[in-house]
């Protein structure tokens, strides 16, 4: 049961075309600023379920995401990723995964009980569907590389994804981080300028592309990140879990 609520937020599935545009719009504010009238929005909108979470005090949708539920890896090139990265090699993954996307937070808002209420309402989903991966693009903001260079560095060390599942260059535009790079990371300025969402992918033992594509529209530098959800750590699980009771 997506439909989740804890403390001051509930979380809901979009039901309807001004949910979705709810949705659009909070997605422009955060990614693109201005006055929160404007729509981001994209042919996968339709393709895609989208969870939006709600303060419950005044109503608002304050964070809200997308997703692509997927039977097995043949369909992978329907995928947003799969515009950006060659993936044949996740064609071979033969059990139900999701695609994550354009996970966003009011920039106004900073309280860290809605990434984890986010995350509840898709634990309850990847539970009752089966899925056993997630995926998508995760984004550093901005294009300049030289700021996150620490960051690249120790997901080169750490966090590669496995050969038979890594993905391979697809976009004109990216940076080869892990072949490019041979600076040692300072560890502390990784985790500050890793992404929060990229780095709850990490705790729960998620991995990266070798390389980040350099996105000129949206103003972002995103890795391929993937995580199967049996390598999860069972502590992990449970606290997922205990947001969803």
């Amino acid at each position: 049961m997506v439909t989740l609520e804890k403390g001051r937020y509930f979380t809901r599935i979009a039901e309807t075309e001004a949910d979705l545009q709810a949705a659009q719009k909070l997605r422009h504010l955060a990614f693109f600023g201005g006055d929160g009238s404007a729509l981001e929005a994209d042919v996968f909108d339709r393709e895609c379920r989208h969870i939006l979470v709600h303060d419950r005090q005044s109503g608002s949708v304050i964070c809200c995401f997308r997703f692509l539920h997927l039977s097995g890896g043949h369909e992978i090139d329907r995928s947003y990723s799969a515009q950006f990265y060659e993936l044949s090699a996740l064609r071979d993954f033969d059990r139900p995964m999701i695609e994550l996307g354009r996970f966003c937070i009011h920039p106004d808002w900073t309280d860290p009980d809605i990434l984890r209420v986010a995350w509840g309402a898709l634990t309850s989903y990847v539970d009752e569907a089966g899925v056993e991966m997630l995926f998508g693009c995760s984004s550093f903001e901005g294009t300049d590389k030289g700021h996150y260079l620490d960051a690249f560095a120790m997901l080169r060390d750490r966090h590669m994804a496995p050969p038979c599942w890594r993905p391979k260059v697809k976009s004109p535009n990216v940076f080869r981080f892990a072949s490019r790079l041979r600076r040692k990371p300072n560890l502390k300025l990784a985790q500050l300028r890793m992404p929060p969402l990229l780095r709850t992918y990490l705790m729960m033992g998620g991995w990266v592309s070798d390389h980040a594509v350099v996105d000129q529209k949206m103003n972002t530098m995103h890795v391929f990140t993937g995580l199967e959800i049996k390598e999860i750590p069972p502590a992990r699980k449970r606290l997922l879990r205990a947001i969803c009771a």
